[in-house]
């Protein structure tokens, strides 16, 4: 069936900021299907065209390429909407919560929470405090960080583990002193509860993510890097199938399916304009919060903890020459400084096999890049890697950096020098993990400040500030770059995709300690209005 041509729509009487060096303003647009097809500034390139194509009057708002979440774990944040909010300031709170659900809840029927971080409370939780509660329902919460779960004794029971279940690879069960588990599980122990929650079925996950789409629209967000599984790319497929995909997701691969993709002969890029296939997906170290993200020295006041190192180089530089030899780069999960000296060091390596090998030079990335040692700071861009960076983790973990990194805090979150080291700053959310609205991200990297936060003076560590211009381009630019689609996404310009947002007011004009308050009036994906209220 030949799909029919929509007429062409000029939206004019508009600030739109292009984000082309070459013609950084305009004021007005034409769009036909889903492609830009015009931007122009004077009255005669306006009048123009045809009095008969539909004609929008922006009155003077702002227009924007549309924005790109670099980091989202897409099937988690859509199930995280119906999920206990677990992140308070106490867990008596959170206990308080965990009750008003069970009271709503049959027996038998699991409570899911997720948010807390013990680093805010005077203890962890035990399974012992959620037995009091009930033990009647299985009762799991996660942590801030996904890095850490507490679950009840009934969970525990569920996932067959005991004093005597040992610790999986690359995880741990917490314990007492009798070795009795607590409740608190650690990394990949977290997968034994996993394999026991019912999990939505493909109908339900679609529907789910149906919601959590509307919620990005009216963010801001016209496409996503998801890092979920296999489930959550079936769930996508069908609601392309159906007409109802309405954002651009790049879909990466999680290395235990790496073998899986290469038998198929499965391509990176494959898949069209609103589902593609993107890197390798691979874990070195934990996180910050529960203390397990790799350190090169210890942690403040934990003298035997250096963290979890989930692989080493060589095994980093193996997996990455079996993906690179079918075309796939790596993307991996790097936040202590142990972590992305390891990762550094296996991607110098992956670099001169490919140049050894003839293999294209391909655009591999390092997700968090939270801690970085000072002699690594430029090795980054030297490696041409892309910092795939979530600004609001600083603003959360500010103080838990301050207290378990001491000195060593100062290049954390390092964009301003990652930046001047020549690196390309792609910037997310690690939804659920954060909030995925893109203002509350350019308002951290460019206040490094919390929300609201009056006494903050210059921000923490300000010398890691960047501009706006520069937040920006890590939101559109950035991901465009990283997924070899910066010659089609990111931009106001003719050929490119009609992706954009439209802002009652210019970003540029708003004080930055009201950057987090800027609430998008439309967000167009593909030509179509997904969100729109004038």
């Amino acid at each position: 069936m030949i799909k029919s041509r929509q007429p062409t729509l000029l939206l004019h009487n508009a600030k739109i900021l292009t984000l082309n060096g070459h013609f950084p303003s305009a004021s007005a647009m034409a769009i036909r299907d889903d492609r830009i097809v015009g931007v122009g500034n004077t009255t005669e390139w306006i009048s123009s065209f045809p009095s008969e194509i539909e004609r929008i009057d922006l009155d003077q708002r702002c227009i924007l390429p549309g924005f790109t979440d670099s980091h989202i774990h897409m099937s988690k944040y859509a199930q995280s909407i119906n999920m206990i909010d677990c992140e308070t300031s106490s867990i008596n709170e959170c206990l308080k919560r965990v009750k008003v659900r069970v009271a709503k809840t049959a027996p038998q029927r699991w409570i899911l929470g997720h948010g807390w971080n013990q680093n805010f409370w005077t203890r962890y939780g035990t399974s012992h405090d959620l037995d009091r509660i009930s033990t009647a329902h299985p009762i799991y919460l996660t942590a801030k960080s996904l890095h850490a779960g507490w679950a009840n004794s009934k969970v525990l029971q569920l996932a067959g583990i005991n004093s005597s279940t040992p610790d999986p690879a690359g995880g741990e069960i917490q314990r007492d002193s009798k070795g009795n588990p607590t409740g608190i599980l650690f990394e990949n122990a977290m997968r034994l509860v996993a394999a026991t929650i019912p999990y939505p079925s493909e109908v339900e996950l679609a529907e789910l993510i149906l919601t959590a789409q509307e919620n990005l629209w009216v963010m801001g967000l016209t496409g996503v890097h998801d890092f979920d599984g296999p489930d959550c790319f079936r769930a996508y497929q069908r609601l392309q199938r159906r007409g109802q995909l309405g954002l651009r997701v790049l879909k990466n691969i999680p290395v235990d399916k790496l073998s899986e993709a290469l038998a198929i002969g499965l391509a990176p890029g494959f898949g069209n304009s609103m589902l593609q296939f993107g890197n390798i997906k691979i874990f070195s170290d934990g996180a910050l919060g529960p203390r397990t993200a790799a350190m090169l020295e210890t942690y403040v006041g934990e003298e035997n903890n250096l963290g979890m190192l989930l692989l080493d180089d060589e095994q980093i530089t193996a997996l990455g020459l079996r993906a690179a030899q079918a075309g796939f780069g790596l993307t991996i999960h790097a936040i202590g400084d142990r972590a992305n000296h390891v990762v550094l060091n296996a991607y110098d390596a992956l670099r001169k096999a490919e140049a050894a090998l003839g293999l294209p030079k391909l655009r591999h990335r390092i997700e968090h890049l939270q801690l970085v040692h000072p002699q690594d700071i430029n090795r980054t861009a030297a490696l041409n890697i892309i910092a795939s960076m979530q600004p609001i983790h600083a603003i959360s973990d500010m103080e838990m950096a301050d207290r378990f990194w001491g000195d060593r805090s100062n290049l954390s979150y390092a964009w301003n020098s990652l930046l001047n080291s020549g690196a390309v700053l792609a910037f997310g959310s690690d939804a659920p993990v954060e909030s995925p609205n893109p203002f509350l991200g350019i308002s951290a990297a460019v206040t490094r400040k919390k929300v609201g936060q009056k006494d903050g003076g210059e921000g923490w560590i300000p010398k890691e500030k960047i501009t706006l211009a520069e937040a920006i381009s890590a939101y559109t630019f950035g991901p465009a770059y990283a997924s070899y689609r910066e010659h089609e996404l990111g931009k106001i310009e003719p050929g490119y995709y009609a992706d954009l947002i439209v802002l009652e007011e210019n970003p540029f004009d708003v004080d930055p300690n009201h950057l987090y308050r800027i609430q998008p009036c439309a967000t167009m994906v593909a030509g179509q209005w997904r969100y729109r209220t004038f």
